[in-house]
């Protein structure tokens, strides 16, 4: 029997995307451990046969002997678990993990989940992270972007060669994520934006975008579902939900957060940057149209004027001239539009196929792992 270790940064990592994965591991015999920071959902990876190690790892930390602790207790991790190949997920993982895993001789296979905001512009922080991850991926088994342009970025700066691949981002799982009838066509138009509530989301964009929209219109509503991860916006949601036809819906399972798109007519994405976005599969896979950035992450599932409509980033104006072209769409061409986004998720983007690509590269890894071990 094979060991597989997995290092994320938060429970829903594992939980909203990759619990198929684990589940086929489980079925395949493999001996699974997952390391993540406490959280009351881990339950869930122990009811599918897994060994959960619940372990600190601060997402924004940036305390140098904090992060030499968390180095020193992911190879202590790496050491006692006694894995056949390491999986890591997200920036600090990768790092850590990929560093722990080169310490103890171990196979590794990270995914790059997206480049983050220090990669946005020229700056220490993304010299230090581009360097920490260069260390980190030097002997990885396999390296996955989510799209091609953070590969490209990647491969630019030298942090990756020829162990990096492609994935459709974590895929999304069809039978939960089914497709829905589309909204009827009533007296409004209900457009939802799925996101942590921080600037790099695109909010400042977006409120303003509601501003110019709500103020020659009365036939629209937005639904804002997400939490904070910036206290500076509280008081800015409550003033659109006191101005504007605004609801705000915190602290909603992933159940209610299907059911709230099913519900609407548009998905609302403007984000900055983004490895894939989640939120916008999962859209398409209920067959709703989304209006997005135009970015890496975003376009791959986006197809402009066909499953929905690509806006420039950071643009309120191109935001706004968005969301009231999606407006003069009749209910007609909006559902076919949704019909073709999840057309587009089933051919593209199913997560059975992403599971099956990584189980493949696993039993690669052990296959070589074995193999310098003369077993």
């Amino acid at each position: 029997m094979a060991n597989v270790l997995i290092f994320v940064n938060d429970n829903s990592t594992l939980y909203n995307f990759r619990r198929e994965l684990l589940g086929r591991l489980v079925a395949d015999s493999f001996d699974v451990t997952v390391a993540l920071p406490a959280h009351e959902r881990n339950q869930a990876f122990r009811d599918l046969g897994c060994t959960v190690i619940e372990t600190p790892l601060s997402r924004f930390g940036t305390n140098p002997v904090a992060e030499l602790a968390t180095v020193a207790r992911f190879v202590r991790i790496v050491r006692g678990a006694r894995p056949d190949v390491v999986l890591t997920y997200t920036a600090k993982p990768n790092i850590y993990g990929g560093l722990a895993a080169r310490l103890s001789r171990v196979p590794c296979i990270a995914t790059v989940t997206g480049l983050g905001a220090a990669f946005q512009s020229e700056s220490v922080i993304r010299r230090v992270s581009a360097l920490l991850q260069k260390l980190a991926f030097r002997d990885a088994q396999r390296v996955f972007f989510q799209n091609a342009d953070n590969l490209a970025t990647f491969r630019r700066l030298g942090v990756v060669n020829e162990q990096a691949d492609v994935l459709p981002g974590s895929g999304v799982n069809l039978k939960l994520h089914r497709l829905e009838s589309y909204s009827p066509d009533a007296d409004k138009t209900r457009f939802v934006t799925v996101a942590r509530i921080r600037q790099d989301k695109g909010y400042d964009e977006l409120f303003e975008a509601i501003r110019r929209t709500c103020s020659h219109r009365d036939d629209v509503e937005f639904h804002i579902v997400g939490w904070y991860e910036d206290d500076s916006y509280r008081d800015i949601v409550a003033e659109m939900q006191a101005r504007y036809p605004v609801v705000f819906h915190q602290g909603v399972s992933q159940e209610r957060v299907h059911e709230l798109m099913a519900e609407s007519h548009c998905l609302v994405h403007p984000s900055h940057h983004e490895g894939m976005a989640n939120v916008i599969l999962e859209a398409s896979a209920a067959g709703i149209p989304s209006v997005a950035s135009d970015i890496p992450g975003c376009r791959e599932p986006v197809e402009d004027g066909v499953t929905g409509l690509l806006h420039p980033v950071r643009n309120v104006s191109a935001l706004h001239d968005a969301i009231s072209r999606f407006l003069e769409i009749g209910w007609t061409d909006r559902r076919e539009m949704g019909l073709a986004a999840r057309r587009k998720i089933e051919a593209e983007f199913d997560r059975e196929s992403v599971v099956h690509r990584y189980v493949g590269e696993i039993n690669r890894a052990v296959a070589r792992g074995k193999q310098e071990a003369g077993v």
